[in-house]
């Protein structure tokens, strides 16, 4: 009676453990981030407010792989323009992964406001 109640215990915590580490990793390796439009962020493409490509680029490389196991590590990101503040706008950014491949990484804007913009990239 005793080790069925241990053994209950003990895959009650395990479950608890697993989801916990899936919850954990959701978390830290989300794509989508929102940043404020301020005078250190923002930059004017084609007449566009738009974000930074060194903020697009700096916050894709730090997201990339933010664990072990989510993602490959990259470096050297770099964007081509600033990420225009107007939904569905797109670039893609590249870097470099730890065997010297080229990596592309497609950056959107899924919303916009005059004072921020929510982007997400792709892994």
């Amino acid at each position: 009676m005793q080790s069925s109640k241990f053994l209950v215990g003990a895959i009650g915590g395990a479950t608890a453990l697993v989801a916990l580490g899936g919850l954990g990793t959701y978390l830290l390796s989300g794509t989508e981030s929102t940043t404020e439009l301020d005078q250190y962020s923002s930059v004017t493409v084609d007449g566009h407010k738009a974000l930074s490509g060194n903020i697009v680029a700096g916050r894709a490389e730090s997201k990339y792989h933010p664990l072990p196991w989510v993602g490959k590590k990259v470096s050297g990101v770099t964007c081509p323009t600033g990420l225009k503040a107007v939904a569905g706008a797109t670039i893609t950014c590249t870097g470099r992964s730890t065997d010297g491949r080229s990596v592309d990484i497609p950056v959107s804007v899924v919303k916009a406001t005059g004072s921020s913009v929510t982007w997400k990239f792709e892994r």
